[in-house]
């Protein structure tokens, strides 16, 4: 079940009394995990009726004990169990969720990776209760799910922004969450966000990044590359060649596909190598400008300056010299 039917019915006072949330992406696991909190108790009530306890320090016989109790001057209980990968009794609880209390919502958090589905305990909660995989999102849905999350929160944002957000914030919805939740503050409803609200309120340059960099090696425009480089510099922080080179291989590896793509709409492009169609208009824009014998040498060459980045190789030179002789190579070499 999706993340928001399942806080929708939350918010409805609709509740299972099993919930089972899992998987790589915390956000969503936070997400529905507030909203339990939020609706499952009145504040009146939470001091006697709701108990949270965390894997690493429950008790198993404590955790029994208060799935069992009654409420005291309310409709239910809640039980979390949060951080729940670090419980070694999880198991033990097979019984309990094969009877669940009717008085109890229990909630359990098990964060960072994806619990065994052929367990029996987890088939019992998904019989008995609600069970919520929250896998990681892939790069390539970023964007996507940038955009679709902008709409909801009553704002609209062009595709420069999109992607400045998706390169500079990567794959951390909390994050980018906050940091949109930040601009709907400043900006008011209804209002369209661009690459300047991008730079003032968040921090990131719209002219110096990474993501312009690679743009700019892209397009083989070698001064806007040679300056971007000489910012990188003076700050550091902004562009470090560990960072700098991964974002050059995906680039190159996708335009290795475009390349061997037959039908080179950019539908398919998007389709095909799993990028946005915004992005995949810039890759057939500029796939002229390197063809694949030149890429594949390009490729070798990240590899090299990957090892040097990370010390295997280097005893001389910094990374910003390492940089711009990276830069100087895929440019005229």
């Amino acid at each position: 079940m999706d993340a928001s039917l399942i806080i929708k019915d939350i918010q409805a006072k609709k509740f299972a009394p099993l919930y089972f949330l899992h998987g790589e992406e915390t956000y969503y696991i936070d997400l529905i995990t507030e909203a339990i909190q939020k609706h499952c108790l009145e504040e009146h009530e939470r001091d006697f009726n709701q108990t949270i306890l965390y894997g690493k320090d429950a008790e198993l016989l404590a955790l029994q004990s208060e799935l069992k109790a009654y409420p005291m001057m309310a409709e239910r209980r809640l039980v979390i169990l949060k951080e729940a990968q670090d419980f070694k009794h999880l198991e033990a609880l097979e019984s309990y969720s094969e009877a669940p209390s009717p008085t109890t919502i229990f909630l359990v958090c098990y964060k960072h990776k994806s619990f065994d589905a052929r367990k029996k305990i987890l088939k019992n909660f998904a019989k008995n209760g609600l069970i919520f995989k929250s896998d990681k999102i892939r790069d390539y849905q970023l964007p996507d799910w940038i955009a679709k999350y902008v709409r909801t929160q009553s704002l609209q944002i062009n595709g420069k922004a999109t992607m400045l957000l998706a390169e500079f914030l990567g794959a951390d919805l909390g994050r980018i969450a906050n940091e949109i939740e930040k601009l709907r503050i400043i900006l008011g409803p209804n209002a369209s966000i661009n690459e300047q609200h991008i730079e003032q309120h968040i921090g990131i340059s719209k002219d110096y990044n990474i993501f312009e960099l690679v743009n700019a090696v892209a397009q083989k425009q070698a001064d806007k590359v040679f300056k971007i480089v000489q910012y990188f510099e003076y700050n550091p922080k902004a562009g470090e060649l560990v960072v700098i080179v991964p974002a050059l291989f995906k680039y190159f590896s996708q335009l290795m596909r475009v390349h061997f793509t037959p039908n080179k709409t950019r539908e398919s492009i998007a389709s095909s190598v799993g990028v946005h169609p915004f992005v995949a208009g810039e890759l057939l824009a500029n796939r002229q400008n390197y063809d694949p014998k030149k890429i594949a040498a390009i490729i070798a060459l990240l590899h090299d300056y990957d090892l040097k980045a990370k010390g295997m190789g280097n005893s001389q030179m910094s990374g910003p010299e390492l940089l711009k002789e990276l830069v100087f190579q895929i440019l005229y070499a």
